[in-house]
């Protein structure tokens, strides 16, 4: 790479990163050495070169890579015979900062990682009991210290707070422990790097790099399913972490054992450690979570008043996605602020009739198999295998009748979704439990709870 190529380059990243940054952080970088592949830049002050490392070496590094795919690390240094200049002030973190990640002495970037947002703290994540477990064990790794299982797999639908937890997770790790090197990315991510890696011929680089890290954390692995060479690369990463006791925290949006086309020995080492289920949310935490983002509106929009009711009808309402849940929230703030208006129910059913419409409660068969186990405190493995045994017979037909009712599956494809059974099966379930419910006064209120709980 050329100063002239570099110059170029500069242009590029002005339309990515802003006028502001591009002022401030890159237009100060001049090209001194490419060597070793390795990309040398001077910079006016230390501050500066670490600050550029830790928030813009991977976008640098990628933008380089173009005209130079030979360069593998970008290194920021002073030059001997600088002169003293003002640091400019660092801005305040927006929601596209990179992941943390620990800068190493001479300030040369390490793994790319995916950006975390600044809205997925600790202090935004509202705890209830759908998801206290989790959070209680993201606050574990957050400590940054030992801990009694590795690794830590969340799951859970969409929308439901894994995402939030990781980002939490890392914006804690590099607050408390600026010296671990805490690399966050998705499972999409992972798959991209290791193909770029194979395709030009820098596997070692590859293995070096995410064998060097502290903290992995990789979001949504089931899409590594199918993908035999990913997944042997990352079975191999991670064994290589767990040999040396570094922390993995691995999210996806089912258990291990029922994440489709993902090999047994991946399946068996993410069971190996500490398995937590964010479950659906429930009435009140939804209204929890809008009462904490109309507290932080409160900033944003000065005497928008609300009338009583609303957050109560949204929380009843708009019940599968806390993200859909939030987004509405936030068209109903924006909107009545724009048109003057205090924040009715008139209001709200006006504004957000599409999200309403769309939002109507939509129950998976997952969900219903999930639920009726809890409620007969037994295994789902067991309610969907072959046992035929009353303590899990009994269950079994229960979620089946649930689901002919709460949702429009057809009969073959609730039989397979428990354990590949006919569909005759599923049938005489369904009518042993339609024959239970008017002659049996528990079963009846059996169902009736399971079923509030679900359209709860």
């Amino acid at each position: 790479m050329t100063k002239e190529q570099w110059g170029q380059l500069k242009q590029e990243l002005l339309g990515t990163v802003g006028k502001h940054n591009f002022a401030n952080w890159i237009e100060p970088l001049e090209l001194s050495d490419v060597s070793d592949g390795v990309a040398t830049f001077n910079v006016p002050t230390t501050f500066t070169g670490n600050y550029v490392s830790r928030n813009f070496g991977d976008l640098i590094l990628f933008q380089v890579n173009t005209v130079s795919p030979d360069i593998r690390r970008v290194h920021f240094r002073v030059p001997a015979n600088a002169t003293a200049r003002p640091e400019p002030a660092a801005p305040r973190p927006k929601p596209a900062r990179p992941a943390a990640q620990a800068a190493t002495p001479s300030g040369e970037s390490q793994v790319p990682a995916a950006p975390l947002d600044d809205r997925f703290t600790f202090d935004n994540f509202v705890v209830g009991k759908p998801n206290e477990l989790a959070h209680a064990a993201a606050r574990r790794v957050a400590e940054g210290g030992p801990v009694t299982f590795n690794p830590l797999f969340l799951y859970g639908g969409v929308g439901l707070g894994k995402t939030h937890l990781m980002h939490a997770i890392a914006w804690e790790l590099q607050s408390k422990r600026p010296d671990l090197n805490v690399v966050y990315l998705s499972a999409e991510q992972f798959m991209y790097r290791f193909v770029q890696a194979l395709r030009d011929r820098k596997m070692m680089d590859f293995k070096e790099m995410f064998r060097s890290v502290d903290v992995l954390m990789v979001d949504d692995v089931q899409f590594i399913g199918g993908k035999d060479s990913t997944q042997e690369e990352f079975f191999h990463t991670f064994n290589a972490l767990v040999d040396q006791n570094k922390q993995i925290v691995i999210s996806g949006d089912r258990a291990p054992g029922e994440i489709e086309n993902l090999e047994d020995r991946i399946k068996s080492r993410l069971q190996c450690g500490l398995v937590v289920d964010l479950h659906p949310t429930d009435y009140e935490l939804r209204l929890g979570i809008l009462q904490s983002k109309v507290d932080r509106f409160r900033n944003d929009y000065p005497g928008l008043k609300m009338a009583d009711g609303v957050l109560e009808f949204l929380a009843h309402r708009i019940s599968t996605n806390v993200r859909v849940l939030e987004g509405a929230l936030t068209r109903l703030y924006a909107f009545a602020s724009l048109v003057g208006h205090e924040i009715t129910l008139e209001l709200a059913q006006d504004c957000l009739a599409d999200i309403l419409r769309a939002s109507e409660r939509k129950i998976s068969i997952e969900e219903i198999q999930r639920q009726v186990s809890e409620h007969y405190n037994i295994r789902l493995s067991d309610m969907i295998g072959p046992k035929r045994v009353r303590s899990f017979a009994r269950p079994r037909q229960v979620a089946m009748f649930l689901c002919k009712q709460m949702t429009s599956r057809s009969l073959p494809e609730i039989g397979r979704r428990f354990g590949g059974r006919d569909h005759t099966t599923v049938m005489h379930g369904v009518k042993r439990i339609e024959e239970l419910r008017v002659q049996d006064a528990q079963m009846a209120e059996d169902l009736e709870i399971l079923r509030r709980t679900l359209e709860g």
